[in-house]
């Protein structure tokens, strides 16, 4: 039985559905006790003014299953774009339906709209399953680099010093 994929961008009304995907996602990275987003907030960020980000919703036979959160960033050596994925995820009852495959198709297809260099995204180290399937699609891992973040009282502390020495 063939299953009916459909992709769109997400709108306000989506966002509890959004929170929704995130929270799962985060259960299924067993991460959920670091999600600490206020709805609102993230509503603003996403759908405001100035948005930060953008969302995809992935549907099989009309229902939501899955989600691709992404923003630009920029390569300086490319002198383009690129589109970053910070999160994608299908529900694991939709998981096998190409659901996946067709987010990052269509992501791919946005990056070569937009004239971006690259589309590239991050991917936990023991997530094997994720891993086998991005390199079935020609994702390669980027070994010699290492992800650095600063985050909580770092960033408060960086940020407090960088302001008293302007």
């Amino acid at each position: 039985m063939t299953s009916n994929l459909s992709i769109r961008s997400a709108g306000p009304a989506d966002l509890p559905l959004i929170a929704e995907l995130i929270r799962a996602l985060a259960d299924y990275e067993q991460l959920a006790d670091e999600v600490r987003f206020d709805e609102a907030v993230l509503g603003d960020r996403l759908f405001g003014a100035r948005r930060y980000a953008e969302v995809l919703i992935g549907e099989v036979d009309g229902a939501a299953q899955g989600f691709a959160l992404f923003f630009h960033n920029f390569s300086t050596f490319e002198g383009r774009p690129g589109i970053y994925l910070e999160d994608l995820f299908v529900q694991p009852a939709a998981r096998g339906s190409g659901l996946g495959k067709a987010l990052l198709a269509k992501l791919a297809a946005l990056a070569l709209e937009r004239d971006c260099a690259r589309l590239e995204w991050s991917v936990l180290d023991w997530n094997e399953p994720a891993i086998g399937f991005y390199r079935s699609l020609g994702a390669q891992m980027m070994d010699a680099w290492t992800v650095m973040r600063v985050d909580g009282a770092a960033l408060a502390k960086l940020g407090t010093e960088a302001v008293k020495s302007a």
